[in-house]
């Protein structure tokens, strides 16, 4: 059954702390982030350990499996956005709806053991591209397809809410 489709506009998380999950991107530098990724990726193979990893919590909630998938394509999406403004002027990122995704890739049917390595593997690789990045490239920009503008820098600290986040909705 799917879950109904989140359409908040995340972007407030850039200026105020996540009544949710306590994150503060305001108080975060992008330099930070590389690390924050990995430590969040390490996590997550202890949680898709555990008994009960696809039942859902309510209808409206993701199991931890589907977060893990979830927090895995983050990775691997926002890499790709990352790699669009470090080669292109001002790129518009292609559209991705995650709830599209998660039905499509039937993230609850995937092996726990492959999503965790997956994870692990695409958050890893994320950081070291957030770490290589030259000092001059971070105000680099590119926007969203419903216009909202990041530069490479506030993409960075707005993507470390995200997996935080989800972590938080699997341990709450």
């Amino acid at each position: 059954m799917p879950i109904t489709p989140d359409t908040k506009d995340w972007t407030w998380v850039l200026e105020s702390r996540c009544p949710e999950c306590g994150f503060d991107a305001s108080t975060v530098s992008e330099l930070e982030v590389p690390a924050l990724l990995r430590a969040n990726a390490a996590q997550w193979p202890a949680i898709l350990e555990r008994t009960g990893v696809r039942d859902r919590p309510d209808d409206r909630t993701w199991s931890a499996l589907e977060y893990a998938a979830h927090v895995r394509d983050v990775f691997r999406i926002f890499a790709h956005r990352l790699d669009l403004m470090l080669t292109r002027e001002n790129p518009t990122f292609p559209n991705w709806d995650q709830d599209e995704t998660a039905e499509a890739e039937k993230y609850n049917e995937q092996d726990p053991v492959v999503v965790a390595a997956e994870l692990v593997t695409a958050g890893s690789a994320l950081a070291a591209a957030l770490e290589a990045i030259e000092e001059d490239a971070w105000h680099r920009q590119g926007r969203r397809g419903d216009g909202a503008v990041f530069t490479v820098a506030t993409m960075a600290r707005y993507l470390a809410h995200d997996p935080t986040h989800h972590l938080w909705d699997v341990t709450k």
